[in-house]
């Protein structure tokens, strides 16, 4: 062992010799004579120690761990605490040998164990030092070494998951961290996924928590603000010819490296990119768009073949399944999310079964009367908003919801025909305006696809919205103004209903639309009770855009002025083209792989016959 001399000029002394002397010192402290153990303890705490030396007190050390119980807690805390991850591969060998040996034979240590390999993955990095490529290749040594490191840990105990993932929720970095931090420990714990494949779940839903937190930090309108004015600025620079060639000299970007030298860093550093993927203004903004950008990478690497390209059923499948447990865990009951539900939304693009699987979902949650109307309403809106927003999903799956939405609203309305509570009350009948403003957003983006034939507006027609619009249920009042106005707009405009006349006579009505509560007094409110809740909205985050801008169906207004193309024959067919998805085959669900809800695969149709009036 390394020398412990008798005097106190001997502490620096790092000469060695072996001869299980450490044993010696353990079995005096439990006997009551502490100085020795107290010097090595010193000792072994210097910063300074030499990578031999290190090697030889590790080695020494293996082979005590049998006498390091608990009240030895000091001893294993200062070498836990060592900086070893970074050092020589010898010094990284013994000291995974001694991490081995420690677990297996006291297992009391286990959990701090883990927690020091865990923090090993978050890196301490400080704002004022910017990033460079040397700096982040010693990061991935050192996140290479605890990855074995923990890998060891887990193939001796085999109950060391149990203990691991609530340590990785204690690690996980505080939101307001620098965006490298949260880069890194996402991609720490994906990488863990496969090395662990039980606490797969666990560690997805552990990410998209934290993604969440920090995507109702970064509101869709502060994310305009902030880009427009960075535009702004922008615009401003560029006006001054001297910045202009001063830039194409080798202008340092806000990492403090010039853009070729940032070309070159290695794909940890998402946070390093420049060129179309740089960086928000907004801080947390900024943080989501690169945890967003290593979550829809670590998707399509999991789903895609890294070879040949080519989608993976089984591994795309069970994706899907553990995003859409997250999915109804954390982002249906969450309000204000505005990107992290995008995640889905890629998930969906891949298979044609997964889209009709996750509106299967929705559609289950709306009709449920078990299920809280909060998240009905929810439900009801991630339905309709990806309807609208997904370019990926077939005419004949709209047309499908349709045939499952319109018939629940005729017979709520049925239901409610000659009831005392038939009269606009978001509490009484919130999941109902929320399905009729579905449908209506629905075919508001839709539309077009629809009047192109005869046969189109014929199927429209026939879903009978007359009667919705006049129920005494009145959802013409209670649903947003902007989502009414548009389809009033267009309902006139081809004919298909008439709903102005109802919103006049809303809008010159002095009463307000009631909501009370149950068994207690009535309110009297003038505020809209349907929140404008549209989760697919456009998509604010410039880094991680690249995956969802091919799939995303921006807006486009209709225009009045439009020939009556509508009503010609020849369009027929290219209104059935359209009912499937263009380019793509169908693709049919694996038997027993996606849960299905019956009576909707049947329901989506493709031949002519589901665009004709009932």
């Amino acid at each position: 062992m390394c020398d412990i001399m008798r005097g106190k000029e001997a502490i620096g002394v790092k000469s060695v010799r072996f001869g299980g002397e450490i044993v010696e010192v353990l079995k005096n402290f439990k006997r009551g004579q502490e100085t020795e153990y107290h010097l090595l303890v010193h000792q072994l705490s210097d910063p300074d120690i030499k990578s031999q030396t290190l090697i030889c007190w590790l080695k020494e050390l293996k082979g005590c761990v049998a006498f390091m119980t608990k009240e030895f807690e000091t001893l294993v805390g200062v070498i836990l605490k060592m900086s070893w991850a970074n050092s020589e591969d010898e010094v990284v060998k013994e000291y995974l040998s001694f991490l081995g040996n420690l677990v297996s034979a006291q297992t009391f240590y286990l959990r701090a164990c883990l927690k020091m390999l865990v923090k090993t993955l978050v890196p301490r990095v400080s704002s004022d030092i910017p990033l460079e490529e040397a700096k982040i290749e010693e990061y991935n040594r050192i996140f290479e070494n605890a990855h074995s490191a923990l890998q060891r840990v887990l193939h001796i105990v085999p109950l060391a998951p149990k203990f691991l993932a609530p340590v990785l929720v204690d690690c996980f970095p505080y939101m307001k961290k620098d965006a490298f931090v949260q880069e890194c420990y996402v991609r720490n714990l994906l990488q863990m996924t496969s090395y662990v494949p039980s606490l797969r779940l666990p560690i997805l839903e552990l990410i998209i928590d934290r993604m969440i937190r920090i995507d109702v930090h970064a509101p869709k309108h502060e994310l305009e603000e902030d880009e427009e004015e960075d535009a702004e600025d922008e615009t401003m620079e560029h006006q001054d010819d001297t910045s202009i060639l001063f830039e194409m000299d080798g202008m340092e970007c806000s990492s403090g490296k010039t853009s070729e030298q940032v070309k070159s860093a290695p794909d940890l550093a998402v946070t390093m990119e420049t060129g179309e993927s740089k960086p928000m203004t907004h801080e947390m903004g900024d943080r989501l768009d690169v945890m967003m950008t290593v979550m829809l990478q670590y998707i399509k690497d999991s789903c895609l073949n890294k070879d040949t390209g080519e989608l993976q059923t089984q591994p795309t499948i069970e994706m899907f399944r553990h995003l859409l447990t997250a999915f109804e865990k954390l982002l249906l009951p969450t309000h204000a999310s505005c990107h992290v539900q995008f995640l889905v939304f890629y998930i969906t693009s891949l298979r044609q079964d997964l889209a009709d699987a996750f509106l299967n979902f929705c559609w289950r949650k709306v009709q449920s009367p078990n299920t809280p109307v909060i998240l009905r309403q929810a439900a009801a809106a991630y339905m309709a908003s990806f309807l609208a927003r997904a370019n990926f999903v077939p005419l004949s799956t709209v047309i499908a919801c349709l045939d499952l939405l319109l018939p629940w609203i005729h017979r709520y309305i049925d239901d409610q025909d000659g009831s005392t509570r038939s009269y606009p009350d978001v509490n009484l009948h919130g999941t109902f305006y929320s399905v009729c403003q579905a449908v209506f957003y629905m075919f508001v983006f839709r539309h077009k696809q629809f009047v192109e034939s005869k046969k189109g507006l014929n199927y429209i027609r026939g879903l009978n919205f007359d009667r919705v619009i006049n129920c005494r249920l009145n959802p013409l009042k209670v649903c947003l103004p902007t989502i009414v106005n548009m389809f009033a707009s267009i309902t006139r405009m081809y004919q298909i209903v008439m709903c102005y006349t109802i919103m006049e006579r809303n809008n010159r009505s002095v009463l307000p639309v009631v909501a009370s509560s149950q068994g207690g007094p009535t309110d009297v409110t003038n505020l809209n009770p349907l929140d404008a809740f549209f989760p697919f909205d456009p998509y604010m985050l410039s880094r991680s855009k690249r995956f969802i801008q091919p799939l995303y169906q921006e807006w486009e207004g209709s225009d009045p002025d439009q020939d009556e193309a509508a009503n010609s024959e020849e369009d027929e067919d290219d209104f059935l083209q359209g009912a499937m998805s263009p380019g793509t085959p169908h693709m049919g669900t694996t038997p027993g792989s996606i849960p299905e809800l019956p009576g909707f695969r049947k329901r989506r149709r493709t031949d002519s016959s589901c665009l004709s009036p009932p």
